[in-house]
């Protein structure tokens, strides 16, 4: 690695950290209810849209109220993004004419949009209009994102108040979310996109004369390539932000329109990990010690940039396999050296791998370079890093309630090694508040393994695989990975755009994310109704670096026990096998 490698990194780092405080303070004012710089322009807003809703803001809801409603939401939002797709001929803003997508493939999308996966078994430059990349999915990837942001302050409410069965209103909390926090800062992103070169155009595909004109195989001349364009930068800015994922165009965040120089990448991949980061400020700040957040930040961003050196480090020792054959692959001058099969030269290998880390970390999905192509060590630190429940960051929303549980199991396994009642910010951890964490940490491994299981047992399975051994099993136990854990990013090399992988992916989407969210509630429910107990002597203190490095031993001893035999099955044996031939 170069010294240009560790300045773009620090440069990363010390802008994330520096926005992480304000920006996760303003959230935690805005779910608080207190005074903000935007009130006197959105208050008006946001009074008005309770208004038109019927909403009664002073209302509260308890645990079963708040997760129907949730759910109701989503179930209704399924059946629209559903209906969009199907009816999209028929819609207006289609200046291709492209036909209603299929039903599977609908089916597929709806759910991976209302759940926050953007998981895209198609090519969007070809199969959706841009009503549909609008209505359907720019406005998903922002219900998404605020529904996962509330079930995390729902669940924070649950630590600060005691004897209760109330956890605030789900409807206030959705639309605070969306508009004090991910329209304006959506809003901000999207313009300066727009300046970088990101396409923001409502006119037909364009038609380019080539440059150099060719002929196919049966003596056709081709002169011409269509250029697609649309409504892009307005898509891709929350589609980062709100840790959803998928591209406009196939190519994602490797085409030119959605990220075409330098600083729409590093604004891109900042806006990755950004709500993430400074929602565990916001927690700090709403039980009322910041310290609990910055701990676990320090445990999420410890094993983050452990993983980012291990991914860069593989990528720029290069293939072994090319190294035999005499190709340089040296840094240069002329190239920046490594595995550069499937990353764009415009970004290289700092940061691709820096995408690759940030997009697995955070249950993003996007991608500006090609995860297939990876080394296999490289693509072991992607898809393992999506199989620690996308708690190192995660979702928005998502990533942090994810996080929490693992510190729930963290203190309860202290307390049973001293003896003690397990106590997390005041509130004792039981038997039911452990049932539940533990479907939230094991259900998704056991969805990924059963997943992978069934469809390479099944013709319909192995058939849209395009390599064979180790290889082709990463992109299978890669598929489900992502779709368990609501990630959306994928290998590129499994032809998922069939009938049983829209299908099985779609169910084990769903599974993943509301199967996750109801324990998630049920936990806050139970902690709201128990009484605030003073620390003590014995109690562990939940702030301390010796918390952080228990946390850590938790999530990634979990991770490698439930994983590590698939893992040795893919990536592990293909890198064996990688090297020795």
């Amino acid at each position: 690695m170069t010294i240009n490698t560790f300045l773009q990194i620090a440069l990363f780092s010390a802008i994330l950290l520096a926005f992480v405080k304000p920006l996760g303070l303003f959230m935690a004012n805005v779910y608080m209810g207190r005074p903000t710089l935007l009130n006197r322009l959105i208050r008006p807003v946001e009074l008005w849209f309770y208004r038109i809703a019927g909403i009664d803001s002073k209302s509260e809801m308890t645990w079963l109220q708040y997760a129907s409603s949730l759910l109701t939401f989503s179930f209704v939002s399924i059946i629209a993004v559903y209906g969009i797709q199907r009816l999209q001929s028929l819609l207006p803003l289609n200046p291709e004419s492209l036909d209603a997508v299929s039903p599977d493939s609908s089916f597929n999308t709806a759910i991976s949009f209302v759940t926050n996966t953007n998981w895209q078994g198609y090519s969007g430059e070809s199969t959706m209009s841009y009503l549909t990349q609008m209505l359907a999915l720019t406005v998903q990837n922002f219900m998404s994102a605020a529904a996962g942001m509330a079930a995390l302050v729902a669940l924070i409410r649950a630590f600060v108040r005691q004897e209760t069965t109330l956890l605030g209103n789900f409807w206030v909390d959705l639309v605070r979310g969306t508009i004090y926090i991910l329209l304006p800062l959506s809003l901000v992103l999207a313009i300066i996109l727009v300046s970088q070169g990101v396409v923001q155009t409502f006119s037909p595909y364009r038609e380019i004369a080539l440059l150099e004109p060719t002929t196919t195989s049966d003596g056709k001349s081709i002169t011409t390539q269509k250029i697609a364009t649309g409504p892009a930068a307005s898509q891709v800015a929350i589609k980062q932000l709100g840790t959803n994922g998928g591209g406009f165009f196939n190519a994602n965040s490797a085409h030119p329109f959605e990220n075409p120089t330098p600083l729409s990448n590093l604004l891109q991949v900042l806006s990755i990990l950004l709500i993430p980061a400074a929602l565990c400020l916001t927690f700090g700040e709403m039980v009322g010690d910041r310290r609990q957040g910055w701990a676990l930040l320090t445990a999420m961003s410890i094993v983050f940039f452990i993983m980012l050196g291990i991914s860069l480090y593989a990528e720029n020792q290069g293939n072994p396999g090319l190294a035999k054959l005499g190709v340089d692959q040296a840094v240069s001058d002329l190239q920046s050296g490594g595995n550069m099969e499937g990353k764009e030269t415009r970004f290289g290998i700092t940061n691709s791998v820096l995408w690759s880390v940030a997009t697995a970390s955070a249950s993003n999905g996007s991608v500006n370079s090609m995860h297939d192509s990876y080394t296999p060590i490289g693509g072991l630190v992607a898809m393992w890093l999506i199989q620690l429940d996308e708690v190192i960051f995660g979702g928005v929303g998502s990533g942090l309630y994810g996080m929490i549980v693992f510190a729930i199991a963290t203190v309860f396994m202290a307390g049973l090694m001293v003896g003690r009642t397990p106590e997390y910010l005041g509130k004792k951890i039981g038997a039911f508040e452990m049932k539940m964490a533990s479907l939230v940490i094991m259900l998704p491994c056991v969805v990924v393994l059963l997943g992978t299981a069934i469809s390479l047992l099944l013709t319909q399975g192995r058939e849209p695989i395009s390599n064979p051994g180790p290889h082709g099993f990463s992109q299978v136990l890669y598929a489900f990975s992502s779709a368990a854990n609501n990630n959306g990013s994928a290998f590129a090399g499994l032809g998922a755009n069939t009938p049983f992988y829209n299908g099985i992916l779609g169910l084990s989407m769903f599974i993943g994310r509301f199967w996750m969210l109801l324990p998630v509630l049920a936990i806050a429910g139970s902690l709201a109704e128990k009484k605030k107990i003073p620390n003590s002597n014995g109690t562990l203190p939940t702030h301390t670096p010796l918390f952080v490095v228990l946390l850590i031993a938790v999530v990634v001893i979990v991770g490698a026990l439930s994983f590590f035999p698939a893992l040795a099955l893919g990536p592990i044996v293909e890198h064996i096998l990688w090297n020795k031939n």
